[in-house]
C-alpha cells in the first residue's frame, strides 16, 4: 500500500479523528506546562477581525464561538436527518435523549450542591451539568463499527440537548446582560430560514448567508453563539428519498472532513492548555473538587440512566436499536466528559478568583479523563459481549 492510499484510508476512518483529538490534547498540555505557555496564551488572547462591525475578538473566541458553531451545524444536520428518516424518527426513540439529558443535568447539579451548599463555591452548581460533545463523540468514534449506530446517535442527541441546556443556564444564571434587540433579530432570521424551507428553497447559499447573520446577532445578544449552528441545521431541507440527495446531505458530506480533521483538533489544541500548580492537587479533595468530580462521573451516570429507565418503564421511550443497558452505562460515563463547557461555566462562576478557577479546571480535567476511560472500557466490553452472544 503506498503512502497516498494509506492516508486516504486514515482520513476516511472515523477512529482517526479521535486519535488526532487526543494527540492535540497532549500537545496542548505540554505547551501549557513549558516555556512556550506565555507565548501560546498571548496568541490566543490576540484580537483579530473587523472592528468597524464589532467583530474584533481574541483568537480563542473565534475558535470557541465561530468554528464550533460549524461543528454544531454538522451535528445538528446529523440529528435532523435521523429525526426525519433514521434512528430518531419515532417518538419513543427521539424522546429518550431528552429525558436522559434532563437527568444528566439535574442530578449532577444536585450532587455538586450537596457538597457546596452554603460555601464560597456554591455558585458553581452549573459546572458538572455540561457534556463536551466534541470529546465525547471523539471517544465513541474510536470504537468504530463495534458500537451500534443508534447508540452513537443517542449520545450525539443527548449531548446536543445537554449543551442547549447548559447554554440556557449560562444565559439565565451566568450572563450579566441579555441584549433583547439582538434576540429579536435572531428570531427574525430564524423565521426567515424556516420560511425558505417551507417554500422548498434548495440552494444552500440561501441558508448559509442568513446563517452568518444569525450567528452575528446571537453572538451580540449575550447567548452562546454556537446555538446558531443547531438552529441553522434544523432549517436545511432534507427528504426521505434514497434517489435524490437532499441539500442537508450535500452539506453534511462537505462538512465532515473539515470538522473532523481541522475544527475539532484546533478546538482541542486551544482549550486544553491548563498549567498545573501545587494547589490543584489539594483542590481535588475540597468540596469544590468532590462536587465537580462526583457530579460529572456519578451524577451523569446516575441521572442519564435513572431518567432513561423511568421513561422506558412509563413507555414514553425505548432503548436505542440493537443496544443494551451496558451500552447505556458506557454513554452515561462518556457524558461525564464536561471539559470545555464545564471550564467555561467555571470561569463565569468564579470571575476574578484565579486560584478557585484553576482548582475547578483541574477537577474538570481529572473527572473528564476518568469518565472517558471508564466509558471507553465499558463500551468496548459491551461490544465484545454482544459479538459473543451473536455468534452463539
Amino acid at each position: 500500500m503506498n503512502l497516498t492510499l494509506y492516508f486516504k484510508k486514515f482520513f476516511s476512518s472515523s477512529q482517526s479523528s479521535g486519535i488526532i483529538l487526543i494527540f492535540c490534547v497532549l500537545i496542548s498540555l505540554l505547551i501549557a506546562n513549558s516555556s512556550a505557555a506565555g507565548s501560546f496564551q498571548a496568541f490566543l488572547d490576540k484580537e483579530a477581525g473587523i472592528d468597524i462591525f464589532h467583530l474584533k475578538y481574541p483568537v480563542s473566541i473565534w475558535i470557541n464561538d465561530g468554528l464550533m458553531a460549524v461543528f454544531f451545524l454538522l451535528v445538528g444536520l446529523e440529528i435532523k436527518r435521523e429525526l426525519v428518516e433514521g434512528e430518531l424518527s419515532s417518538f419513543k426513540n427521539a424522546s429518550l435523549p431528552i429525558f436522559a439529558a434532563i437527568g444528566g443535568m439535574v442530578v449532577p447539579a444536585a450532587i455538586y450542591s450537596a457538597f457546596n451548599l452554603g460555601t464560597t463555591y456554591s455558585n458553581g452548581w452549573g459546572i458538572p451539568m455540561a457534556t463536551d460533545i466534541a470529546f465525547s463523540l471523539a471517544i465513541i468514534s474510536m470504537l468504530g463499527k463495534k458500537i451500534p449506530n443508534a447508540i452513537k446517535i443517542f449520545l450525539a442527541a443527548l449531548a446536543i440537548v445537554d449543551d442547549l441546556g447548559a447554554i440556557l443556564v449560562i444565559a439565565i444564571f451566568y450572563t450579566e446582560q441579555i441584549h433583547w434587540t439582538y434576540i429579536f433579530l435572531s428570531l427574525g432570521i430564524t423565521a426567515l430560514l424556516f420560511l425558505f424551507n417551507f417554500l422548498k428553497v434548495k440552494k444552500i447559499v440561501f441558508y448559509i448567508v442568513p446563517g452568518l447573520f444569525l450567528w452575528y446577532f446571537l453572538h451580540h445578544s449575550g447567548i452562546h453563539a454556537t446555538i446558531a449552528g443547531v438552529l441553522l441545521a434544523f432549517t436545511i431541507p432534507t427528504n426521505v428519498s434514497d434517489v435524490e440527495i437532499s441539500p442537508l446531505e450535500k452539506l453534511e458530506h462537505k462538512l465532515h472532513f473539515p470538522v473532523s480533521f481541522l475544527i475539532m483538533p484546533i478546538f482541542a489544541l486551544t482549550n486544553t492548555n491548563i498549567t498545573f500548580n501545587e494547589g490543584m492537587i489539594s483542590g481535588l479533595t475540597s468540596s469544590l473538587g468532590l462536587g465537580i468530580i462526583g457530579g460529572l462521573i456519578l451524577g451523569k451516570l446516575i441521572g442519564i440512566n435513572l431518567f432513561s429507565l423511568l421513561a422506558i418503564k412509563l413507555k414514553l421511550s425505548s432503548l436505542p436499536q440493537n443496544s443494551s443497558w451496558m451500552h447505556m452505562l458506557g454513554v452515561g460515563f462518556l457524558a461525564g466528559i464536561g471539559f470545555t463547557m464545564s471550564i467555561f461555566i467555571a470561569l463565569l462562576s468564579f470571575k476574578g478568583e484565579i486560584e478557585i478557577q484553576d482548582e475547578a479546571k483541574f477537577a474538570i480535567l481529572i473527572a473528564s479523563f476518568l469518565a472517558a476511560v471508564l466509558g471507553f472500557i465499558i463500551l468496548k466490553v459491551s461490544s465484545k459481549n454482544q459479538a459473543i452472544e451473536e455468534e452463539n
